[in-house]
């Protein structure tokens, strides 16, 4: 479930390194912070989709699953409140399967959310979240929400309380107007807080990488991926990644987001990032 980034440079690190280097926007670091400290997690979704919870339950299953021969989810954050269920993700590649996985994710959180005799319309408002690092929809919007509606006059809402948000984070710290919003994902790219919410996010990102049981799970994770990669089973992927990190870097520049930022949100040097823009420029 968890993701880094998978560019040709960050496979060249050793798990040590990435460990060092992790902040929020690391799957893992993010998943570590967010369940451990449910207030945290409260705050965002709260913040995200400008709503109140009622009384947040953090699920202690992770892994839901429907039967044997299902599929089941790892959820990075899963959230139970009155009457509604979120899923906060953190996404840094696009793998160009986000639409689907926001729609199974939906429909196994109903099955789990309806028990056997319940009534359909006893659902709960369903939320899946993705907080991603890149623009998956290339449309320039800092947010991308999604409900059914009727494709023949293109308004009438189907109104089955089932929601998928994505969070373009470059274009949320450049674009988005609420300011506490804006700092949080100016933290997630950057590193660097200016408002108390992001202050504690710093500290209990700190607070977790202090944690030697944490430092393991990432290494062993980690090693086995190098593994993977060293066995073939990602062939092809450095090259696919370094193309598709070059016209993200296109994308977010026609979209205003200041070479610099594209730079950290990348993980590519500052140069390489100018070059990349002068010659789309041409």
């Amino acid at each position: 479930m968890y993701e880094t980034n998978n560019t040709a440079d960050e496979m060249q690190l050793t798990p040590e390194q990435k460990w060092d280097r992790a902040t929020l926007s690391n799957n893992f670091i993010f998943y570590k912070v967010m369940r451990s400290h449910p207030e945290a997690c409260q705050r965002l979704i709260e913040m995200l989709l400008n709503i109140k919870i009622k009384e947040m339950k953090m699920s202690a299953e992770e892994t839901i699953a429907v039967d044997p021969d299902s599929k089941s989810i790892r959820l990075d954050v899963f959230v139970k409140d009155t009457g509604q269920v979120f899923d906060v993700e953190l996404q840094v590649a696009n793998t160009t399967e986000l639409p689907e996985r926001s729609r199974y994710y939906a429909g196994v959180m109903d099955i789990d959310a309806l028990k056997s005799g319940q009534k359909y319309k006893e659902l709960p408002d369903s939320h899946v979240i993705f907080i991603c690092m890149q623009d998956i929809f290339r449309n320039g919007l800092p947010v991308n929400t999604f409900q059914n509606i009727c494709t023949e006059d293109g308004k009438t809402k189907l109104d089955d309380r089932s929601w998928k948000h994505f969070y373009i984070a470059p274009i949320c710290a450049t674009m988005i107007k609420d300011a506490e919003v804006k700092a949080f994902f100016e933290f997630l790219i950057s590193n660097q807080a200016s408002t108390s919410y992001t202050d504690e996010l710093k500290a209990y990102v700190a607070d977790a990488k202090q944690k030697t049981e944490n430092k393991m799970q990432f290494m062993t994770w980690e090693r086995q991926r190098a593994y993977d990669y060293d066995d073939g089973k990602e062939a092809g992927i450095a090259i696919g990644t370094q193309q598709k990190a070059i016209e993200d870097a296109k994308s977010f520049y026609a979209n205003g987001v200041s070479i610099e930022l594209i730079a950290k949100t990348l993980h590519m040097d500052i140069e390489q990032v100018r070059q990349i823009v002068n010659e789309s420029d041409k």
